[in-house]
């Protein structure tokens, strides 16, 4: 069973560390496979985070890929909003908090979809895009301590 913890580790740590949330595979995989309950799953999802975070943080800074510009204006309401997420999530039950991470995953897949879809691998224009605004995620980046 360690093994299968360790495999789902890897999977959430992967998905984690590319900023697209470890908990989209973490929670899933322990409420199918595991057996744990929806909240217990959460709770396990939110303590993952941490060390997750705090590497992917490092290299993503390291790397430039942070740009400071508007964190002051989010992160005092999303730490606001997690405490009221979290009270939420106690008193509406597993089963209801099951049903609507459930919703957010197909309404996320049917959005990652449609802009796959409708931008495609070889859109230029996206690329450029993208690439515009790695540039400008560097302007604004803080030198990093290898510089």
């Amino acid at each position: 069973m360690f093994i299968l913890y360790l495999l789902a580790g890897l999977a959430a740590g992967v998905l984690g560390g590319m900023g697209m949330g470890g908990g989209t595979i973490l929670i899933p995989l322990l409420t199918i496979f595991f057996a744990e309950g929806q909240l217990e799953s959460q709770g396990i999802n939110l303590v993952t985070f941490l060390p997750m975070a705090a590497v992917a943080i490092l290299l993503h800074i390291k790397n430039r890929l942070v740009c400071f510009k508007h964190l002051a204006a989010l992160v005092p309401p999303a730490c606001g909003m997690a405490a009221v997420g979290a009270l939420l999530a106690k008193n509406a039950g597993g089963e209801l908090v099951g049903r609507m991470f459930g919703g957010f995953l197909i309404i996320l897949a049917g959005v990652q979809a449609y802009f796959a879809l409708k931008l495609g691998d070889g859109d230029k224009d996206a690329d450029a895009q993208a690439e515009g605004q790695s540039a400008s995620a560097e302007k604004s980046a803080p030198p990093s301590p290898a510089d």
